[in-house]
């Protein structure tokens, strides 16, 4: 579906209006029945939190600019840049061709020069087009140039499964930008995370991968009048403890958030205490954070929708018996995307990426709680 999008200035048959009214059809990731809120607090969805973010930074540092596919005359293919070419003019909302190698050059010169550019990608999938940018021109040239280089650019767009977009539109790029050094690589669950992180992606003097997703993008939060502030800011390499649990940690990123929330709910109904950690920066990692969560529940279960092998949840359990291993009364239970590229078939795409009732089965394993083999099947 993506891929029609992009080919829209080549054939001229497609217009970004198709794209906008299939992900209206895409279903949201959490009901808003599951998550109950203050009153007092005003809510906002993670769209409205991310332009927020991109306008307020744009006009407090006239050397911030946006640029990628569509993100100025359309205003962004998920409307993430709504208004901004209108406030600042097509020299810092600039609207690219279909060139991600090219556009990421550019935005990567632009940062060795001294200004920030935020590269969006329509996809994170696309990102490998200009994967060479990334790694061997953004996230080396502070080590190399023995630190007198910086290279303040943000990378960013929607990562991971959305729904019916194929293989090719599905992958999760957290593990793979997460191992190479130099790059921070954060991931928002709610609102206050978007533009939290987002505004210290954009403020940050180094490299920055943000993965968003597509499925959160119309999913609202409740946000504090601190988090409105333009001043606010979430520091880089801190993760959160979403919900407080005594029995189990369950750590999840991005969309797994809600997930596990969902689950931590189901096992709270079996006497099951367990403790959620939103992670959101995945390099950085919040190693402390983790640690001293299992050292207090003594289990753990990492949460991801990207394939198993060398993940971020293989990552967190490598920590965890480094560092506390002493302290596991079971094995720690990953909970990730299955091992094949993902299918297209609905039915398929369900079992290729976890779902609640598989983190609250794992968390229950670790428990030492009986499973019906059914169940466990």
């Amino acid at each position: 579906m993506l891929s029609f999008a992009r080919r829209k200035v080549l054939c001229g048959k497609f217009s970004a209006s198709v794209l906008g009214k299939a992900f209206d059809r895409i279903p949201r990731a959490t009901s808003q029945s599951t998550r109950k809120y203050s009153s007092s607090l005003k809510e906002i969805t993670v769209r409205d939190a991310l332009n927020t973010a991109l306008d307020e930074e744009m006009s407090a540092d006239p050397k911030v600019f946006l640029m990628g596919e569509e993100v100025g005359e359309y205003q962004g293919a998920y409307k993430i840049s709504k208004g901004l070419l209108e406030k600042y003019g097509p020299e810092r909302v600039i609207d690219t061709p279909i060139t991600e190698a090219g556009f990421t050059g550019i935005g990567v010169g632009a940062a060795y020069y001294g200004l920030r550019p935020i590269v969006e990608f329509m996809t994170f999938n696309f990102s490998m087009q200009a994967i060479d940018h990334i790694i061997n021109s953004a996230a080396k040239s502070n080590y190399m140039s023995a630190g007198q280089m910086s290279v303040p650019i943000v990378f960013r767009g929607p990562n991971g499964a959305a729904a019916g977009v194929g293989a090719q539109h599905s992958q999760c790029y957290a593990a793979w930008y997460a191992s190479c050094p130099g790059l921070k690589v954060l991931s928002p669950y709610s609102s206050e995370d978007a533009r939290g992180l987002l505004k210290a992606a954009i403020r940050d003097p180094d490299p920055v991968v943000f993965l968003e997703n597509e499925i959160l993008y119309g999913e609202s939060f409740p946000v504090s009048p601190e988090v409105l502030d333009s001043s606010f800011c979430i520091p880089i390499g801190k993760a959160k403890i979403e919900r407080g649990g005594k029995d189990v940690t369950i750590t999840a990123f991005s969309k797994m958030v809600g997930y596990s929330l969902q689950a931590a709910e189901i096992l709270a109904k079996d006497g099951i205490s367990a403790e959620v950690i939103n992670l959101r920066s995945i390099r950085p990692l919040d190693r402390a954070t983790i640690n001293a969560s299992v050292r207090k529940t003594n289990r753990l279960v990492t949460v991801e929708e990207g394939f198993p092998q060398h993940g971020v949840g293989a990552e967190i359990c490598a920590s965890v018996i480094e560092e506390s291993f002493e302290y596991l009364d079971a094995p720690v239970e990953r909970i990730a995307g299955a091992d094949v590229p993902m299918p297209y078939a609905p039915n398929l795409e369900r079992l290729a990426v976890p779902q609640v009732e598989d983190i609250v089965r794992a968390a229950k394993r670790a428990c030492y709680r009986l499973v019906p083999k059914s169940a466990a099947a």
